[in-house]
């Protein structure tokens, strides 16, 4: 992956990288550094990738979805999906626990929270 993009807000910060398929893909790094959440699907461009996560901040109250069984059933992932039902969030990993999975899912919507004031980004 090539790095991107970074828009920074309590210490987290959203980068922007080119996938092997050449799609563009956000992904959210806690201050620690562990990647925290990534785009549920890939865009074309580096603006409508950076535009898609600046909607899924704005939107962050509006997302539903939660917690399910990762593929293949061997643990948990959550999900966030915008209001036409689309996946627009994911967990980076899966996870062993339920409540595991659960309590990432929420620290991931408090830091949505924070992140809603960030209106650009920073090469």
């Amino acid at each position: 992956m090539t790095d991107g993009a970074r828009a920074e807000a309590g210490g987290a910060r959203c980068r922007v990288d080119v996938g092997a398929d050449g799609g563009y893909e956000w992904r959210l790094i806690a201050q620690n550094g562990r990647v925290v959440a990534v785009s549920a699907g890939t865009e074309d461009t580096y603006a409508r990738c950076l535009a898609e996560f600046g909607e899924v901040c704005a939107r962050a109250g509006q997302l539903s979805g939660g917690v399910q069984h990762a593929p293949g059933g061997n643990g948990w992932i959550w999900v966030l999906r915008d209001a036409d039902g689309r996946s627009v969030a994911a967990s980076a990993r899966s996870y062993e626990r339920y409540s595991t999975c659960r309590a990432a899912c929420e620290r991931f919507r408090l830091l949505l929270g924070e992140l809603g004031g960030v209106t650009g980004s920073c090469p």
